[in-house]
């Protein structure tokens, strides 16, 4: 065998003993929560697409349109010919929609964060991230010219521990924290976090990936729950999960993102968004903005859901079920496969060992009689 391929089935057979090796499944999405696995039709509750929106007559048609007229891609990055108009109107929208100046897209959630944290965090700076920000905000921390530390999960007084011992040695500090965890479904303190950044001149940024389209004024996102939005200046979040489409974006002030759009490697020395991504995008948001009561469904779904199992009280569309060993979150996922439904079996390491789990993620779509069928099956075979 070649060492490259004994290197390879070596890492695959050691995952495969600690029950933490992954598979691609081919699934075809068919309507809203259905999908089509192994020549079954199950509802999901392991879709991020919150709205359903991926879905929608009117977000696909609006993405059919992108294509007659702009075609299937970009075809270069955005600084050389892969700019069409539509990537404009889109952060035109995306900045009003979360209150900024402006705002500047990228090819993925991922490909954001790694792009914005280097971008911003270089030289003598700090990177403070929250222990269980998601993992692209750890890379877009790595791959900085910048110190790093972690602080403990929503813990205010270990952050400001850190930034009255830090603080004076840098010449920026940086603190990055996910504003709806994608694993716990819990919420940043973010009022919180914002006065302490602004005592102590550190900048706060927010990975919004799974609050914007559910969550605050107009479907804006965690840092606008209340009726003055949290002074967050670099708002970040997908377009993938409610808006139901694909790429990124960061919502800022306009010389923050003139910066990026200047001096983001992602952003620079990548393919500009296909149109048809963009198309879909624009008419989520119209959907978004101008339904409120569809916006508030996944919250008032998996509230339903934690409800019935007394949990405490969901405050997002997440939810998730800890089970603690990978066998134990593998066999939960089996059981509920064969009754019909799809929630997935997270296990390490992206979450902590121990901690293996079911996560729900609640759609508009999903109906009360699919989450009470669930909830049955918890109570009777698994919890």
């Amino acid at each position: 065998m070649h060492s490259l391929d004994a290197f390879a089935t070596a890492k695959l057979v050691d995952l495969d003993a600690r029950h933490q090796l992954r598979r691609l499944i081919p699934t075809a999405r068919i309507d809203g929560v259905i999908l089509e696995r192994g020549g079954r039709r199950l509802v999901s509750f392991s879709c991020n697409d919150y709205l359903n929106l991926a879905t929608d007559p009117r977000t696909k048609a609006a993405a059919i349109r992108a294509v007659e007229t702009h075609g299937t891609g970009a075809g270069a990055s955005r600084l050389i010919t892969g700019n069409h108009p539509m990537i404009e109107e889109l952060e035109h929208r995306l900045a009003r929609l979360k209150g900024t100046e402006d705002a500047c897209v990228f090819g993925s959630g991922y490909l954001a964060n790694v792009g914005i944290i280097p971008t911003l965090a270089g030289g003598n700076s700090l990177v403070l991230t929250d222990e269980l920000a998601h993992n692209c905000i750890n890379a877009g921390a790595q791959l900085a010219a910048a110190d790093t530390q972690a602080f403990r999960h929503n813990d205010l007084d270990h952050l400001e521990e850190l930034l009255i011992e830090h603080r004076d040695r840098y010449d920026h500090v940086l603190v990055v924290t996910d504003g709806v965890f994608s694993m716990d479904g819990d919420l940043a303190p973010l009022e919180a976090l914002g006065a302490l950044c602004v005592k102590h001149d550190a900048w706060l940024m927010t990975d919004d990936a799974h609050g914007i389209g559910v969550m605050g004024r107009d479907g804006a996102g965690s840092a606008h729950l209340k009726n003055k939005p949290v002074a967050v200046p670099l708002q970040m979040g997908t377009l993938s999960k409610a808006i139901g489409s694909y790429g990124a974006y960061l919502c800022a002030s306009k010389p923050v993102v003139d910066l990026m759009k200047t001096r983001a490697r992602t952003v620079v020395y990548s393919t500009g968004l296909p149109p048809a991504a963009v198309g879909a995008a624009i008419a989520a948001l119209d959907i978004i903005e101008s339904e409120p009561d569809f916006v508030a469904l996944p919250v008032a779904k998996a509230q339903r859901f934690t409800a019935a199992l007394n949990l405490p009280r969901a405050e997002s569309p997440i939810v998730p079920i800890i089970l603690g060993e990978e066998t134990r979150a593998l066999e939960a996922q089996k059981i509920l496969s064969d009754a019909g439904f799809l929630v997935a079996a997270i296990r390490p390491p992206t979450v902590p060992p121990g901690t293996s789990r079911l996560r729900f993620a609640f759609t508009a779509r999903h109906t009360d009689e699919d989450i009470d069928a669930v909830v049955a099956i918890l109570r009777e075979r698994i919890l």
